[in-house]
């Protein structure tokens, strides 16, 4: 499990966005997105760097948590 903290993440939106470019990246993953605490979890076969690289393409910012 690997936990991603994108601070510019405020709304359903935003969501949904970092979610799809996740299954664009790896469609078996398991994402939990807690928008509140601004915190993604991600269950993936790929690596962290790639992860992160994904939701900073879909125009994040996201750091390890």
């Amino acid at each position: 499990m690997i936990e991603i903290k994108v601070p510019d993440m405020t709304c359903g939106h935003c969501v949904k966005t970092i979610s799809e470019a996740l299954k664009g990246l790896d469609a078996t993953a398991r994402i939990e997105v807690l928008l509140a605490d601004h915190l993604v979890r991600v269950e993936s076969r790929e690596a962290q760097e790639a992860i992160l690289r994904c939701v900073a393409e879909a125009g994040y910012t996201p750091t390890p948590a």
